[in-house]
């Protein structure tokens, strides 16, 4: 999943070597906190939070066949 959240990040960006991703696993849920450099914020929010709505979506539908809750945080 970290592997995924990395992918569609560096996608976005335009400083993709500045991504980072970090895993913090708990029982039941796992948290991403994605950080990106502060230029590239905008890029992933999105106008009205949609790019990052739509990043949630992806990781809940991928979370539902690998029976595990991901959450998504965005980190500045």
């Amino acid at each position: 999943m970290k592997d995924l959240l990395i992918k569609i990040a560096k996608a976005i960006v335009d400083n993709p070597e500045q991504v980072q991703v970090k895993e913090i696993v708990s029982t039941q849920t796992t948290v991403l906190e994605l950080r990106v450099a502060e230029t590239d914020m905008g890029k992933v929010i999105g106008k009205q939070g949609k790019t990052a709505t739509a990043i949630r979506t992806l990781l809940n539908a991928v979370s539902g066949k690998v029976q595990k809750r991901y959450m998504l945080q965005i980190v500045d």
